[in-house]
């Protein structure tokens, strides 16, 4: 075993995170559903998160019998929703083609929607003890500053350079306490800024921390000018109920309900009229706000309309009225809540 990997699962015994929820079993079902949920998420949002889910949906089985629709509100508020469809589709592929067992190799895992080679390595080296490297964000961090490997991770001929040191680096036994040592220690000491190096078990190897670069290494994305988009949103009332329409599978928030979009030159109670059947007493402007995507950043401007007719030309994948105090239950994007959570006095029940 090399010392890198000796020092870590020394210091993980010490002072590793032990009480995970999903840490009290190897079963593959619930360190996937973790994986998937951890992936660019903090841990301490994702518990509640992964309690709720587990409760609605114990096992594969279950959630491979649901419909998307149920597991989407599950995921409200978690982000990266491609990931709740991608849980549903391949809880489906496990169950038709694999007898409902995941497979027991990272490669064959892989395979599976949503599974990339990292986080099929984590499922894998955790579930079946599978002596296989990973590769998230925490470990190119630790690896970039102990090596001093020069570079933008992202790119591919750096993460190349990354996933051989990490494969040399793998211990011969007790791969699950060393690949989650790894992830701990990026996520508890040597993280993106101010590292607590004075603690570090790494830090007598760590070239990062012997030439005073920790604040360089990793090396950051190229600097691009980051797109910017902007929205007409209505918040269509009708007493106390808020006119939804379901997003397209594909895009952002895909599958969720969410407000509809104003075309831009549109007279926000004419356009009302025609689409839904609604007769308009009241328009509003609300206090807009500004949402960060991966690749750009959304302004959504908000409109508040007051609907007399509460009978909307629907089909089955149309617009459905949502209780304003029944928020809650439905699967709404982050930003979409907070615009309707912070409606002015009087647009709310009681």
């Amino acid at each position: 075993m090399s010392d890198f990997a000796a020092r870590l699962i020394d210091w993980h015994h010490a002072h590793g995170r032990h009480d995970l929820p999903w840490q009290a079993s190897r079963d593959a079902y619930r360190v996937w559903l973790s994986e998937i949920m951890l992936q660019q998420t903090q841990v301490e949002t994702v518990i509640p998160y992964y309690r709720r889910f587990l409760l609605r949906f114990p096992d594969l089985a279950s959630l491979a019998a649901a419909p998307v629709e149920e597991v989407m509100p599950l995921w409200s508020g978690l982000g990266y929703y491609a990931r709740a469809r991608n849980l549903h589709k391949c809880a489906r592929e496990v169950m038709a083609d694999h007898g409902g067992r995941f497979p027991s190799t990272a490669t064959e895992i892989a395979r599976l929607p949503g599974i990339g080679r990292s986080t099929a390595a984590a499922i894998s080296a955790f579930s079946n003890g599978e002596r296989v490297a990973i590769l998230d964000g925490n470990v190119k961090r630790v690896l970039c500053r102990v090596f001093g490997v020069e570079g933008y991770p992202g790119e591919k001929a750096i993460e190349n350079r990354l996933w051989a040191l990490a494969e040399g680096l793998l211990p011969e036994a007790g791969i699950g306490t060393y690949i989650q040592a790894q992830m701990d220690l990026g996520a508890t000491l040597c993280t993106r800024s101010k590292p607590a190096c004075g603690r570090c078990p790494l830090a007598t190897l760590c070239r990062a921390y012997r030439d005073g670069r920790t604040a360089e290494l990793p090396s950051a994305r190229p600097r691009k000018a980051v797109p910017k988009r902007s929205t007409r949103f209505a918040v269509i009332l009708d007493g106390d109920a808020v006119l939804l329409e379901r997003r397209p599978p594909s895009g952002i928030w895909g599958g969720l309900l969410a407000l509809p979009e104003i075309p831009e030159d549109a007279d926000a109670a004419e356009w009302a009229a025609r689409r839904y059947g609604l007769r308009i007493s009241g328009w509003q402007a609300l206090a807009g706000l500004k949402h960060v995507f991966t690749h750009f950043t959304l302004e959504l401007r908000p409109e508040l309309l007051r609907a007399d007719m509460a009978a909307p030309h629907c089909s089955e994948d149309g617009p459905v009225w949502q209780a304003l105090e029944c928020l809650a239950d439905a699967a709404l994007p982050a930003p979409i809540r907070r615009i309707l959570e912070a409606l002015p006095p009087g647009a709310q029940p009681g």
